[in-house]
C-alpha cells in the first residue's frame, strides 16, 4: 500500500546545509509551488539540472539549481539555492519563499521521505542514506554508501522475486488440487525454489559485520585497581578523559571514548577496578564494569607488570579477553604469561596495543563489497522470514497452511523495502535526518 505525507500538496523550504555562519547555505524547496517560488525570487525558471548566477530576490546573488518533476531526489519539482551562508541571508530568503501561498518549513527527514513516497527510495535506501551523512570512519562510509545505492534493495527484492515464484507454484497446486499429478509436480518446485532462499536467509542471519560496523566495535578496559586502566585509555584516546589516581577506586562509572582504528569505529570504555571490598559506591562500579564487560566484542584485561603474581583473570563468558601489562617501563611482563606489554606513561607498545585492536575489530568483515544487515529492523524482519519458511520446508504441514507461510515471509520481505504498508516505522526512521534532508 502506498503510504503518502498529510502535507504532500503542500511545497516544503528548509536550509539543507549547516546553521551559523558559513560561506556558503544551501536552501531547498520541494513540491508543487517550487516553479512559482523560483519565478518570484529570480524572474525566470534557470534551465533544468544546470546551475545559473542569479540575483535572488533584494536579498543576495547565488546560484540557482532547477530540477523539474519526476527528475529530482524527491520526485517532485525541486529547486536549489546557494547563497551566502551569513544567517540574515537565510533568513531572508526562507521568509520570502514562506510568504508564498502553500509553502511551509519542512520537517526532519521530509525530503527524504517525498523521495520514499514517490518510489525515488525504498526504506533500506533511505536507512543507507542516513547512515552515510553520520557516518564517522571510511569502512562506515563505504558501507553506508552501498546500501544508499541499492546494495540491500536488490538483495532482498531478489529474494522477495524467488518468494513470488514459489508462491505462484503453490496457489497452482491449491488450484488443480484435485490432479494430483500437477500439484504435487508444483508442490515439489515450490520446494524447489525456498530451499535455498531459506539457506541464503540464515546465512545473511548470521553475519554480523554490518551492524558492527554501523554501531562500532565495543571495547571493555578493565582489571584491579591501579593498573593504569584510565592511563591507557588516556593514551588511546590522546587526550586526558578519565582522572588518573594512585588512590585505589577513582573510577567509580563508565567512561567513553569514540576511536578510528584502521577505518573501523571502536567504542572504547574504562570501568572501575575489580577488587574485594569498597564502598557501596565503588561496588557499584565494579557491578557496572562487569556488566559492560559481559556484552563488549572485546576485553582489555590490564594488570600491572610490576606484580609478580598476576591477580586472576575473572570470567567474562564468551568474550574474548586480550591481556596487557601496563608499566613495562618498570617491569617487564611474566614471560610465563601470553600478553601484551606496554607503558602508558611513555608510550611504549602502545602501538602495538592499537594493532591488535585494529585487528579484532577487522576480524570478519568482508574483503570486498557485500550488503550485510545493518540495523535490528532488518534481523527482526529476516527472522520472521526465516521462521515462515521453515515452516513452510515442514512437509507435514497441509499445502495451505504452507502457501500462507510463504505470503508470511513476503509480508515480511516487503516491510524490509517498504513495498507494503509500515507506517509505524516511517516515524522513527525518517526522524534521524536533519531538517533539510
Amino acid at each position: 500500500a502506498e503510504v503518502r505525507s498529510l502535507d504532500a500538496n503542500e511545497t516544503i523550504v528548509a536550509l539543507a546545509s549547516g546553521t551559523g555562519m558559513a560561506a556558503v547555505a544551501v536552501i531547498r524547496i520541494s513540491g508543487p509551488q517550487t516553479s512559482v517560488v523560483l519565478e518570484n525570487l529570480t524572474i525566470s525558471l534557470p534551465v533544468p539540472r544546470e546551475a545559473s548566477l542569479r540575483r535572488i530576490g533584494e536579498f543576495d546573488r547565488g546560484l540557482v539549481l532547477w530540477f523539474p518533476a519526476p527528475a529530482s531526489f524527491t520526485g517532485e519539482d525541486m529547486a536549489e539555492l546557494q547563497v551566502h551562508g551569513g544567517r540574515a541571508v537565510v533568513k531572508a530568503i526562507v521568509d520570502a519563499v514562506l510568504a508564498i501561498p502553500g509553502t511551509r518549513l519542512a520537517k526532519p527527514g521530509e525530503f527524504a521521505r517525498r523521495a520514499f513516497e514517490n518510489g525515488k527510495l525504498d526504506l533500506t535506501e533511505v536507512e543507507g542514506l542516513a547512515d552515510l551523512v553520520s557516518a564517522e570512519t571510511e569502512l562506515q562510509r563505504r558501507q553506508a554508501l552501498a546500501q544508499s545505492e541499492g546494495g540491500l534493495r536488490r538483495l532482498y527484492e531478489g529474494w522477495r522475486a524467488e518468494l513470488l515464484r514459489a508462491q505462484s507454484m503453490m496457489e497452482a497446486a491449491l488450484d488443480f488440487s484435485d490432479e494430483a499429478d500437477v500439484a504435487e509436480d508444483a508442490i515439489a518446485k515450490a520446494g524447489d525454489a525456498v530451499v535455498p532462499l531459506l539457506r541464503d536467509v540464515v546465512d545473511h542471519l548470521a553475519d554480523q559485520t554490518g551492524e558492527r560496523l554501523r554501531d562500532g566495535f565495543r571495547v571493555v578496559i578493565a582489571g584491579p585497581p591501579n593498573a593504569g586502566k584510565s592511563s591507557i585509555l588516556n593514551a588511546l584516546a590522546k587526550r586526558d578523559v578519565a582522572i588518573v589516581s594512585e588512590e585505589a577506586g577513582t573510577t567509580r562509572d563508565v567512561i567513553e571514548v569514540h576511536l578510528d582504528v584502521g577505518g573501523m569505529p571502536v567504542i572504547i570504555a574504562d570501568t572501575a577496578g575489580l577488587r574485594e571490598g569498597g564502598g557501596a559506591v565503588e561496588s557499584e562500579g565494579m557491578r557496572r564494569a562487569v556488566s559492560r564487560a559481559e556484552s563488549a566484542d572485546l576485553v582489555l584485561w590490564i594488570v600491572d607488570s610490576a606484580n609478580v603474581e598476576p591477580p586472576p583473570l575473572p570470567d567474562f563468558g564468551a568474550v574474548p579477553v586480550l591481556t596487557v601489562f601496563n608499566k613495562s617501563d618498570l617491569r617487564p611482563k611474566p614471560s610465563h604469561v601470553a600478553g601484551l606489554s606496554m607503558s602508558a606513561r611513555t608510550g611504549e607498545g602502545l602501538g602495538g596495543l592499537v594493532a591488535a585492536l585494529g585487528s579484532q575489530a577487522n576480524e570478519g568483515l568482508p574483503q570486498q563489497a557485500s550488503s550485510p544487515i545493518t540495523r535490528s529492523r532488518h534481523r527482526i524482519e529476516l527472522v520472521s522470514v526465516r521462521d515462515a519458511l521453515k515452516r513452510f520446508v515442514n512437509r507435514d504441514l497441509d499445502a495451505e497452511l504452507r502457501a500462507e507461510e510463504l505470503r508470511v515471509a513476503a509480508h515480511h520481505l516487503g516491510r524490509l523495502t517498504g513495498r507494503i504498508d509500515v507506517e509505524e516505522v516511517l516515524g522513527a526512521i525518517f526522524s534521524e535526518f536533519c531538517i533539510g534532508k
